[in-house]
């Protein structure tokens, strides 16, 4: 079973990452970490990086299409290499999945039009102006295509797709096996619970990192 995860410079480490932890642990999964070029593709240049073996070219087909979001992707949403790429991946797919501003990508390769699907809270109306419904939810299935929200719901997305593609205790098994038993110390995880304060300073930090990159 082949698990591609498309890279881009400015991706979310953790859209990439969470998902990984949980499906490597699928019988017979292979994973591959696919780019533009192989080599190292960092998350925020000079920060952390992941290594793409393979190219786009490399990879004709599989069975999972993870596109994980992050800052780069809104770079991205009129780039004909990368969404060729990923209509060609889910014409053969058996699930086509996103996590955090991912789904904006499989919104512009055409593939979200009429569905319902979620994303960062703070991109909806970019999703919705590619023909998408938002919903707040922290995972949508619609058909074989999956979103997760922002970037730690692609942790709960593995999991429920681990179920589908195996069972339920496989998922039990491997949700054991990473200790995902998630008890924040603050209730601030989402727009609707966020104190004020919080999305204040938020708002400022977001600015100031996009004036550095």
């Amino acid at each position: 079973m082949r698990i591609a995860i498309p890279l881009f410079d400015r991706f979310t480490a953790l859209d990439a990452v969470g998902p990984y932890e949980v499906l490597k642990f699928l019988p017979e999964a292979e994973i591959v970490f696919v780019a533009a070029e192989s080599g190292p593709v960092r998350d925020v240049p000079t920060w952390l990086a992941i290594t793409a073996d393979a190219t786009f070219n490399d990879v004709g087909s599989c069975d999972v299409l993870l596109v994980p979001g992050g800052p780069g992707s809104r770079a991205l949403l009129g780039d004909d290499q990368l969404l060729a790429w990923i209509r060609r991946m889910h014409q053969e797919s058996t699930w086509t999945t996103s996590v955090c501003t991912g789904s904006l990508l499989l919104a512009a390769a055409g593939l979200l039009t009429g569905l319902s699907a979620t994303t960062h809270w703070a991109a909806v109306d970019v999703l919705e102006s590619f023909g998408a419904t938002y919903t707040p939810d922290r995972v949508v299935f619609q058909g074989k295509i999956v979103t997760a929200a922002g970037v730690s719901s692609g942790i709960d997305m593995a999991l429920e797709l681990a179920a589908r593609i195996a069972d339920q205790t496989t998922a039990e098994a491997i949700q054991l096996a990473i200790e995902y038993d998630p008890q924040p110390p603050f209730d601030a995880g989402s727009l609707a619970k966020a104190p004020q304060p919080a999305k204040d300073l938020l708002s400022k930090g977001l600015r100031r990192f996009e004036r550095t990159q």
